[in-house]
């Protein structure tokens, strides 16, 4: 039977979803919403399920249990070729299947077609227009004519983000964008996500980090995970606290802001690293 959708504003709505593989919980259960104007961060130590969560959220993978609506779609329920276009997924995954040579315009562009790599697709000006647009996006036009082989990780990751952005998704997922990068190529991208975070134009977005540095400006909600379960969930200026990063890190963790930007650290302990 199907279950209707109760809110068809709802990009991600997922109720008491589960994944489970070779007879191991991923993640589960969850709950969560995605709204069309919200930018979530999903934090959590290695093996919190965060990528499995998002893999769902991409119509990657479906649901072992609850139900899960991705662009008013039920999983299960339709055919996930059909919303390819309607959602943008950036991962490490998807880099590492780009050959070498592929020209970074071609790449970018192909993304339209629903295919990685070209192969007999004849573009057009229009999509020429538009991946030259999603490229200047991410200050990233000048590498058009490049070989993806040859671009710094910083630059890769810039490439994929266009990528992701050529077909004007409704959504858009980053898995660990930052991953990688020197401090320089982390701050670029920082400051390239809070750009397109303030860009009302932009689609829905969620972006998978472990460090509350790699949070951009102007995203709006998170959700910290831990062993596959929600620790807390909610708008980030609330969520975000010492308290909840301590529970889901398991440790004493000390988070402190500086204008739009948040770090954290562990907690010393009292009475420790005395002078001799």
């Amino acid at each position: 039977m199907t279950v209707a959708q109760t809110d068809p504003d709802l990009l991600v709505d997922f109720h008491d979803v589960s994944l489970e593989r070779g007879g191991n919980l991923l993640v589960g259960p969850v709950s969560w919403q995605v709204e069309l104007d919200e930018r979530w961060v999903i934090i959590g130590p290695n093996g919190a399920g965060k990528t499995s969560l998002l893999r769902m959220a991409a119509a990657m993978e479906h649901p072992t249990s609850g139900t899960a609506f991705v662009v008013s779609e039920q999983l299960g329920r339709t055919d996930v070729r059909e919303l390819t276009t309607r959602i943008g997924m950036v991962s490490s995954a998807l880099a590492a299947r780009i050959p070498a040579d592929e020209l970074v315009s071609d790449l970018v562009i192909s993304a339209g077609y629903s295919v990685l790599g070209r192969w007999r697709e004849a573009y057009d000006d229009q999509d020429r227009r538009r991946a030259a647009d999603v490229l200047e996006s991410m200050g990233a036009e000048h590498l058009a004519d490049r070989a993806f082989g040859t671009l710094s990780e910083g630059e890769r990751k810039r490439v994929l983000i266009a990528r992701g952005l050529m077909t004007d998704p409704e959504l858009l997922l980053l898995d660990e964008p930052a991953a990688g990068l020197d401090l320089g190529g982390r701050e670029e991208l920082v400051e390239r996500l809070g750009a397109l975070a303030a860009d009302p134009d932009s689609p829905a977005l969620v972006l998978i980090t472990h460090h509350v540095e790699e949070i951009p400006p102007g995203f709006t909600n998170l959700m910290l995970l831990s062993e596959g379960k929600v620790v807390a969930a909610g708008p980030l200026e609330e969520t975000l606290t010492s308290e909840n990063l301590t529970a889901t890190f398991r440790q004493n963790i000390t988070l402190t802001q500086d204008g739009d930007r948040y770090f954290a650290r562990r907690a010393r302990r009292a009475g420790g690293h005395r002078r001799a």
